[in-house]
């Protein structure tokens, strides 16, 4: 069923407009009568019967609502270093559709990546993009969202906040199965970029309360890493 999201409060009716309403015309060719999904973003799903549809606007009539069923039981945030060319897109992409809630890129001493904040704002912009299109695709009950870059100190400050907070580090001896044992609440993960993490970096997060883990005996590319991680974690929460 097609899925589609809105960002105001569906009551009885819903309409949508521009390329939603394009897409709904001409590629999906959707008649009067089929049922669409359109999801207000904040985790409820509205079945709709399509009542009226042209190239520019198309009104459904809200036939039942229900919470979705699609987001993980905590909330997965990925802290992810910059990388070259578009690995990080991808990460993200994926990210989206494995259950990720939010994504921080962060800027490491290892960095290789380093736009400036006008480069950096059109990636954003087009990060965001891909998300929505992700979500809409895998089904998500709310939009996940790509927010501005930090530097590793703001952002290791920030992630300890979160309920559990986890670095990946190739050095590191702790397994994430026992980081895991007693989750709960908010996640908050961070992989390095392809030169990994600097030393220093690791033990400013140790000193903020992060938990440094190992991932396994392997290294991974660092667009493999945050992919591996999110899907132990989702399986912990969704399926073990």
């Amino acid at each position: 069923m097609p899925r589609f999201f809105v960002a105001e409060t569906v009551q009885d009716r819903v309409t949508l407009e521009g390329q939603d309403a394009l897409h709904l015309a001409r590629s999906l060719r959707v008649k009067p009568g089929e049922l669409i999904t359109v999801c207000d973003s904040a985790g409820t799903d509205h079945i709709c019967s399509v009542e009226s549809i042209s190239d520019s606007s198309v009104t459904a009539v809200v036939t039942e609502s229900r919470p979705s069923t699609s987001e993980t039981p905590h909330p997965v945030t990925l802290y992810v270093a910059l990388s070259k060319g578009d690995k990080l897109e991808s990460v993200i992409q994926k990210g989206v559709e494995m259950g990720a809630a939010a994504f921080v890129p962060v800027l490491t001493a290892r960095c290789i990546s380093r736009p400036d904040a006008k480069s950096m704002a059109k990636k954003i912009d087009r990060w965001n993009k891909i998300v929505r299109a992700a979500a809409e695709q895998s089904g998500r009950g709310i939009i996940p969202v790509v927010e501005d870059v930090m530097d590793f100190k703001a952002a290791a400050c920030r992630m300890a906040g979160e309920s559990l907070p986890i670095l990946f580090y190739e050095n590191a001896t702790i397994p994430l199965g026992r980081a895991l044992q007693n989750i709960g609440g908010s996640v908050a993960l961070m992989t390095g970029p392809e030169g990994g993490f600097d030393p220093a970096e690791v033990d400013y997060a140790k000193e903020q309360g992060i938990h440094i883990c190992s991932r396994g005996p392997r290294i991974l590319r660092c667009e493999t890493a945050p992919l591996a991680a999110l899907a132990v974690v989702t399986a912990v929460m969704e399926i073990l």
